[in-house]
């Protein structure tokens, strides 16, 4: 077995490594740009030896967690809290990074968390896409309320219906608040289809999973917030008590 502790950046990573079988040990900094980190790794699998490698949770690093996958290598991703309070020197040195990651694993110490699979991750893109395109329509809603209030009118939601819509395009405003309140229409116009194309995809990818159809079966519960529940908590197993998923969401905080 081969043990690889990874102090993971955007740009490179420095490693340090052991052999169990030889005793071979080494430290080195790879570079993702220039290809030297894929080089590494996949010349590590032409030598046919299992390899685990431990990083600190991180971001920008699907394309690497895809790399191990593919190449078969197991990949432990560590509690970053947990990994600072190992550290001697508080203060943060990649090589000493990678030490100390290194000599968790072999110490078998290492304090892995939870990851989702590559399909619960491209899920949750699904839902956060939509989330953010319907914050963005709210906002240009609430710009068209506030136009139309400006002019001394108070519509509330049925500014948004066919009759609302044909009294705010006939107030009088000035050039530039009309040419506002056209190019917010029109945002609004090309976000309503996009919004309901992934609302009906977020239907379609719940109705494929029984325990988000159980989820809706509760009062107020629809698709987007039972498949939102299920991706995020996973493997409820994984949690010891109910008030751990609740400190988990966010609900309860500590």
């Amino acid at each position: 077995m081969m043990l690889v502790g990874v102090d993971y950046h955007p740009s490179f990573q420095t490693i340090a490594f052991f052999v169990e079988e030889t005793g071979e040990y080494g430290e080195q900094e790879l570079n993702h740009s220039d290809g030297q980190a894929d080089k590494f790794y996949r010349d590590l699998k032409q030598r046919e030896i299992d390899v685990r490698v431990g990083m600190e949770a991180t971001g920008y690093s699907r394309w690497f967690e895809r790399l191990l996958a593919e190449l078969g290598f197991e990949l432990w991703i560590g509690d970053a809290a947990e990994i600072k309070a190992k550290r001697v020197n508080k203060q943060k040195f990649d090589r000493e990074d990678a030490r100390l990651l290194l000599r968790l694993l072999r110490e078998n110490n290492f304090p892995q968390v939870s990851v989702p699979g590559p399909e619960n991750r491209d899920l949750r893109q699904l839902l956060w896409h939509r989330h953010r395109l319907v914050r963005m329509r709210t906002r240009i809603m609430n710009q068209l309320q506030a136009l139309a209030m400006n002019e001394g009118y108070r519509f509330k939601k049925k500014l948004f219906s066919e009759q609302g819509r044909a009294q705010l395009e006939k107030l009088a405003v000035g050039p530039w608040a009309r040419r506002r309140r056209q190019e917010l229409l029109e945002l609004l116009d090309r976000l309503n289809p996009t919004i309901e194309e992934l609302t009906a995809a977020v239907e379609r990818e719940a109705r494929k999973r029984p325990e988000v159809k159980r989820l809706m079966t509760h009062p107020e519960v629809g698709p987007v917030t039972a498949l939102a529940y299920v991706l995020i908590i996973g493997t409820p197993a994984r949690f010891q008590r109910g008030k751990q998923i609740g400190t988990y969401v966010g609900l309860i905080p500590c």
